[in-house]
Formats: C-alpha cells, structure tokens, sequence
C-alpha cells in the first residue's frame, strides 16, 4: 500500500512515519509544507497514492490564520485529488476540538465538512479521526501540550506551576499513529474516536515530577504502569541528546570496585551483557516504547544514535575505566561499536521482558 501523510514532518506525523518504518509493509510518501505550498509537487507526491492521511494543519497564529488555514489546506487537498483524478481512501486527523467555538475548533470541523462532501461526490472513503489532547516524544513546548511544556521545564531544572487545573483527555502520539494505521487498513466510511486516559493538569504535573525527581539520581521510576512509561519516555526526551551520557558512581577500595548500574523504583525487567570483539558493532535498531540502557563495564566503545527519517547521527564515547549509563531514545536508531583494541563487556537492561511475539526492536541501519 502507498501511503501519502501531509504534514509527515510534524510531531504527529513523524509518529506515524516511525511506526510505518517498523511494520515494515507499506511504501510511504511524506508531504511536508513546503511540498503542500506547490501545487506540482504536491499532485506528484500523491499520483500513486492508495491512502491519503491528511495531518497538516493550522493551530497557531492570527485567529483568521487558524481559521481559515485549516479550512484552505482541506481546499488545497481536494483540488490537486480533483486535478489528479484521484479517490484514494482518505484518513482525516480530526481534533475533540472541532465544533467548538474557537478559530481552531470552527476551522478543523468545517475542514471535516468539505472532507466529507469530497468523498460523497467521488464515491471515495473518508476514515474522521477524532483525537484527544496528544502528547509524546518530540512535541513542541509551549506550542500545543502542556505535557510537552512541563517535561521540557523540568528538564531544564526549572519548577513549572499549573495555571489552570482542568481535566484532560490524553493520548500518546504512538497511540495515535496505531489508530491512524488502524483507520487506513479499514473498510468503509466512519468516524471514529480513539479513548485517551483522562488526567487533571495538577495530576500529570505531580507524576512527571516524581519521574524527574527519581530519573536525576540514575534510578528509573516504576514504569509497570503504561501511561507512566509513556510519560517517562516523553520527559527522558527532552534531556537527549544534552544530558546524555549520565554518570555512575564507583566505590573503590582495595578489593576493586562496585557500581550500581539498574536501580529501578518497580516494575521488573530484563537484564543481559554481551561481549563484542574489537572493531564489531551490535545494535542498529529502534524501539517504540521499551527503555533499554547500555552501561559498558570493560573496554572502550563508541554509542550512535539517530532519530527515525532524520540524518543527524549523536555520538557517545565510553569507556568502562569511568561507568555511565546512556538510556536509549525511544524512536531513534542506535548501535555499539567496540572501538578498543580488547574485548568490549556491556551489560544491557530493558524495562520489559523479551517478547518474540512483541519485541518491540526494529532493525535499522543508524549510518
């Protein structure tokens, strides 16, 4: 299947890219705003589309610009389907907000309208996604989550306060994605609206402290809960790549020394080590959810990490003469390479089980 996602280089959209890239199955087009803004280019980048999910979209600006930016981008859509002489399926990023007499909640509903009317007159299938409140890796602070906000605050070792606590239906980005996956392998025209977890602003805040309280000492939080490893996963995020390695204390005496590499607050996991002969490198794949840690306890390494659909490649030197840790950024590629001339030790902690059936480890190349 080929698949075409306007706003592929937003928050959500990348999401959505880094699932895709792990099922693997599907050939994906990114149409990202500048490709929007040229009409060409845009009726190229969707001629072969199977599935169109529509994520672009206007919710920051001028009132009349989040208005009528949502509403022209649908308009846009439609005319490059029309001049193309295409009726693909047509997955629409909708918001609870639509309806709502806000610029944004009027433009996102009459966006819907003109989606709806498209696909009655072509005879296509339109799937109206309805998402709650979205958080996760990548959001942008200050813009469109206050979750996103508070972890960026607090990372930065600032103490962020609640202006007005309500409560707030929340859902993971990769909650989303898998629901927009969902919505373009169906059948039919429907609306549908995925179920977040509902939280009071002044509840996420007090979780996401105790995280970062925990989480500044080396210990991990217990992550048995899933919504609490989603927002460990969103707030670890935003100390990447600045606070990465993070150190580990060695107590030396006459006997040799101890270090204490895993201190977890609950939840279990799985601990394993690997040796690597000099010059070989293990890893090149990415996770979704799991928090995996890499702590080299002999030899000299070198850790590469890179986000999914970005080049940007983040290089960590170790050593197991100075003990640190280096938690692996979820949706982002890495390896070892052991770059001593002896063998590498490293030992390895993940917060779940190995599942074959679920390993959540996508194998990609970082370089």
């Amino acid at each position: 299947m080929i698949i075409a996602i306007t706003g592929a280089d937003g928050f959500l959209g990348w999401h959505l890219q880094a699932r895709l890239r792990a099922l693997g199955s599907h050939d994906v087009v990114g149409v990202s705003r500048t490709t929007f803004d040229d009409p060409e280019h845009l009726t190229t980048a969707l001629a072969r589309a199977d599935v169109v999910v529509h994520l672009a979209g206007v919710n920051r600006g001028r009132h009349d610009e989040v208005e009528h930016g949502n509403e022209e981008l649908a308009r846009q859509l439609i005319r490059v389907l029309d001049t193309a002489g295409r009726a693909p399926r047509l997955v629409y990023a909708d918001s609870i907000q639509a309806g709502s007499d806000s610029p944004y909640g009027r433009g996102k509903a009459r966006a819907a309208c003109l989606l709806g009317e498209w696909a009655d007159r072509r005879g296509a299938t339109l799937i109206d996604l309805v998402l709650p409140n979205l958080f996760g890796e990548g959001c942008r602070p200050d813009y469109n989550s206050f979750v996103a906000t508070f972890c960026q605050r607090l990372a930065a070792g600032d103490a962020p306060l609640v202006d007005v606590d309500r409560e707030v239906e929340l859902l993971h980005a990769q909650d989303a994605a898998q629901a927009l996956i969902a919505a373009m392998e169906g059948h039919g025209s429907a609306i549908y609206r995925p179920a977040g977890t509902p939280y009071r602003v002044s509840e996420v805040l007090a979780k996401l402290r105790t995280i970062s309280t925990a989480y500044a000492t080396g210990r991990l939080p217990d992550l048995s809960d899933p919504f609490t490893l989603r927002l460990f996963n969103t707030y670890r995020s935003y100390l990447y790549p600045a606070q990465v390695p993070c150190p580990l204390k060695a107590s030396t005496d006459s006997r040799g020394t101890f270090v204490e590499a895993v201190q977890s607050l609950g939840g279990g996991g799985q601990t394993s080590f690997s040796t690597t002969k000099p010059g070989i490198t293990r890893g090149n794949h990415f996770h979704l959810r799991k928090v995996e840690r890499f702590v080299v306890v002999a030899g000299e390494a070198t850790i590469a990490i890179r986000p999914i659909q970005r080049a940007t490649v983040s290089m960590f030197e170790v050593s197991g003469d100075k003990p640190v840790f280096v938690d692996m950024p979820t949706l982002h590629t890495h390896n070892i390479t052991n770059t001593g001339s002896t063998e590498l030790l490293t030992l390895f902690w993940s917060n779940e089980l190995f599942d074959p059936a679920d390993p959540d480890t996508f194998a990609e190349a970082v370089a």
